[in-house]
C-alpha cells in the first residue's frame, strides 16, 4: 500500500475543481461521438463494423499512449500534459466534425468517410488518453489513501454528469442535424483546455520526489494486476454497451435512424444518471472495502446486461442500461483507488496510465467482439458480458474470503 501523504502546500489550492470540470466537458465530447456514430454509419450506408472499428481504433491508441502520458506527467508535471492532450484532442475533433458534415452532404465518398471516422477516432483516443490518467494522478497527489475512493468517485461523478448532458444534447441535436451534434461537441475540449490553463495549479513533477535509486515501474507490475484486470473487464463491458445501443434501438425496436439516435441518447443519459447515484453511494458510505464494492457492482451490472436480451420496448431498454450503469458506478472509482493505494507518490502517473491502458485494451476488444457477435444475434453480446461480470463478482467475493487478499 502507498504510504504517501498529500502535499499541504498543494492542498492549499485544490485542483479538484479544474480536473472535474475538464472531466465533465471531455466526457461530454467523447460520449457525443458514441451517441451518434451508429446513426451516422447508417445514414452513410456504411456497414456496422465501421462503428465498431472506429471505437476500437480509439481504444488501441488510448491503450498504447495512456501509460506514456502518465509517465510524462510524473516527469514533466500534470498541467503541461493535460494542456497538450486537450489541444490536440480539440483540433482532431474539429476535423472530424467537418469531415462528417461533408460526407453527409455527399461531398466526399464512402471510402473517405470510413477512413475519416476510423482515423479521427484513433487520434482522439491517442490525445484524450493524456487526460483521464493525469486527472486521476492529480487526485492521488492531493489525497490520502483512505480518502481516494470518495475522491475518485467525485471525479467519476463529473464524468457521469458528462454522460448525462452529452448524449441528451447529442440526441436532440442529431434529430435536427447529425453534423451539428459533432460541431457542438468539438467546442467542449476547447472549453476544457481553457479551464486547465487558467485554473489548474502548476507544480513540480512527481518524479522529482522519486527516492534515489528507485526503478521505474514495470508494465506488468504485480501490485496493479487486480485493479488492471478489473478495469479491463469493466471497460470492455461499457464499450460493448456504448457501441451497440444505437444499432439495438434501431433493429430490436424497429425505429428509424433519427429516432434510434434519440433513444440511444436517452439510454446513455440514463447511464449517466445511474452512475452519479452509484458514485454518490461510494462517496457517502465510507469504510466499505474496495473489493466489496467491486463484487456488488459486477453482480448488479451483470443483471442489467443480461436483461437487455429480453428487451422489447424503449422503457425496458432504458431500465436495463440504468441497472448496468449503477453497477459500473460502484466498480470504477474503487479499482482506480485500488491502483493509487498500491503504489508510491512518484509512481502515481505511471500507475494511472497503466490502469488506463488496461481500460484501453477493453475498448479495443470490446467493440469489435461486440459488433461481430451482434451480427449473429442481437442479444448475444449482452448475454456474454452479463456472464463475464457475474464471473468477476464470484472471483472478487472469493478473494474477500481471504483477508490477506482483500483489497
Amino acid at each position: 500500500m502507498s504510504t504517501d501523504t498529500a502535499n499541504p502546500q498543494a492542498c492549499a489550492r485544490s485542483p479538484m475543481g479544474a480536473v472535474t470540470a475538464a472531466a465533465l466537458t471531455g466526457t461530454m465530447a467523447m460520449m457525443t461521438f458514441v451517441a451518434v456514430v451508429g446513426p451516422i454509419v447508417r445514414q452513410l450506408t456504411l456497414p456496422e463494423w465501421v462503428a465498431g472499428l472506429s471505437v476500437t481504433a480509439g481504444g488501441v491508441l488510448w491503450m498504447l499512449m495512456a501509460r506514456w502520458w502518465g509517465g510524462v506527467g510524473d516527469r514533466r508535471g500534470r498541467k503541461p500534459v493535460m494542456l497538450v492532450g486537450l489541444a490536440a484532442f480539440a483540433l482532431v475533433y474539429w476535423v472530424l466534425a467537418l469531415g462528417v458534415d461533408l460526407a453527409l452532404h455527399q461531398r466526399i465518398g464512402a471510402l473517405a468517410a470510413m477512413a475519416l471516422l476510423v482515423a479521427a477516432r484513433a487520434l482522439i483516443g491517442a490525445f484524450y488518453a493524456a487526460v483521464p490518467p493525469t486527472a486521476a494522478a492529480v487526485v492521488a497527489d492531493h489525497t490520502q489513501p483512505g480518502e481516494r475512493p470518495a475522491a475518485m468517485a467525485r471525479l467519476g461523478s463529473a464524468n457521469a454528469l458528462g454522460m448525462v448532458i452529452g448524449p441528451a444534447a447529442a440526441g436532440w441535436l442529431a434529430g435536427h442535424d447529425l453534423a451539428l451534434a459533432l460541431y457542438a461537441a468539438a467546442m467542449l475540449p476547447v472549453i476544457a483546455l481553457l479551464i486547465i490553463w487558467l485554473a489548474l495549479p502548476g507544480g513540480r513533477p512527481a518524479a522529482a520526489r522519486r527516492p534515489p535509486g528507485a526503478a521505474p515501474m514495470r508494465l506488468f507490475d504485480a501490485r496493479l494486476r487486480p485493479a488492471a484486470l478489473t478495469g479491463f473487464a469493466a471497460m470492455a463491458s461499457v464499450a460493448i454497451a456504448q457501441v451497440l445501443v444505437g444499432f439495438f434501438a434501431i433493429d430490436r425496436l424497429g425505429l428509424p435512424v433519427d429516432e434510434g439516435a434519440r433513444v440511444a441518447g436517452l439510454a446513455l443519459t440514463c447511464v449517466g444518471c445511474a452512475l452519479i447515484v452509484a458514485q454518490q453511494c461510494v462517496v457517502r458510505l465510507k469504510g466499505v472495502p474496495l473489493a466489496r464494492w467491486i463484487a456488488l457492482g459486477a453482480l448488479i451490472a451483470g443483471c442489467g446486461f443480461a436483461g437487455v436480451a429480453a428487451v422489447q420496448s424503449q422503457t425496458t431498454l432504458l431500465a436495463c442500461y440504468a441497472t448496468m450503469a449503477f453497477g459500473m458506478g460502484l466498480i470504477f472509482p474503487n479499482f482506480q483507488a485500488m491502483a493509487a493505494n498500491a503504489v508510491q507518490p512518484h509512481e502515481q502517473g505511471a500507475a494511472a496510465g497503466t490502469l488506463s491502458a488496461a481500460q484501453g485494451l477493453g475498448m479495443v476488444l470490446g467493440p469489435i467482439v461486440g459488433t461481430l457477435l451482434y451480427r449473429l444475434s442481437h442479444a448475444l453480446p449482452y448475454l456474454l458480458v452479463g456472464a463475464s461480470l457475474w464471473a468477476l463478482a464470484a472471483f472478487t467475493f472469493a478473494r474477500l474470503r481471504t483477508p490477506a487478499k482483500a483489497f
